[in-house]
């Protein structure tokens, strides 16, 4: 199990971002994370994958352990190598690489199972077979993100972050995205997922935590998230009918969130 105790994190020695967050991520589970832009979502998934310290940002109290393992002080390679791999907001492919390069830069921590890995990749990916000696940066956006979601199976990992994978794609894409996450996971890799799409998330997801300020304010199962009528108001945009809000209503809420009250 993935675990987060009592997590505390501060940028630049003076702004504390992460405030006391704890979470659990069970094996072979999807477990969504939610929360609005500012919230903390990205700053916790870099203090699990070690890549805090990139941006001026320190664990200064808890712990994120890998079954019982602390892992929080370590180097981001050796998270890697304990089976826990990032896909980053905003896919970050390497433009001037062909598809098959930037695969190959995922796998570098599991040089004997590039092979093997390769082969996965492309069954669960058949637009990057059909493309894997062209350039990256000559992809469609959702072909982007799933070359980015395979550069990261290419490191075998147990855990998968996925922070935001949704972002700036067309309805029917995001659902392709969704599918494909489920398919991983039922591969048996374990994923948290970070996204403001919370009706996406919470669709494939067993539990679900929603993060505000740096504090998790909710944790449901997501069954139970998606008929919250805090959630169902404030992050579907649907009303206490279940029908959807307009854009006037959304931004002018007649009602104070429970958990700020």
């Amino acid at each position: 199990m993935l675990a987060v105790r009592n997590l505390e994190v501060v940028y630049d020695d003076v702004m504390l971002v992460l405030r006391g967050v704890s979470l659990d991520v069970p094996a072979g589970s999807v477990v969504a994370l939610l929360g609005a832009n500012g919230a903390g979502k990205t700053t916790l998934l870099r203090a699990i994958s070690g890549l805090l310290g990139v941006h001026d940002g320190e664990v200064t109290k808890g712990e994120v352990t890998i079954d019982g393992e602390p892992v929080h002080a370590l180097r981001p390679a050796a998270i890697v190598r304990r089976g826990v791999s990032q896909v980053m907001e905003g896919r970050r492919v390497l433009a001037e690489l062909t598809v098959e390069e930037n695969l190959r830069v995922g796998g570098h921590t599991r040089p004997r199972e590039i092979a093997a890995n390769l082969e996965r990749v492309f069954a669960l990916f058949p637009v990057l077979a059909e493309r894997r000696h062209g350039v990256a940066g000559y992809l469609s956006g959702g072909e982007q993100q799933m070359l980015a979601l395979g550069r990261a199976l290419m490191a075998s990992p147990r855990y998968l972050l996925l922070d935001e994978p949704s972002l700036g794609l067309a309805p029917a894409l995001v659902r392709r995205i969704r599918d494909l996450i489920a398919e991983i996971n039922r591969q048996g890799v374990t994923v948290l997922l970070v996204e403001q799409n919370a009706r996406m998330a919470l669709s494939i997801a067993s539990h679900g935590y929603v993060l505000e300020t740096g504090r998790v304010v909710m944790d449901k199962p997501a069954g139970e998230l998606l008929r919250d009528e805090d959630i169902r108001e404030f992050y579907l945009g649907l009303g206490a009918e279940g029908a959807d809000r307009s854009f006037r209503d959304v931004k002018h809420y007649k009602r104070r969130k429970r958990w700020l009250s």
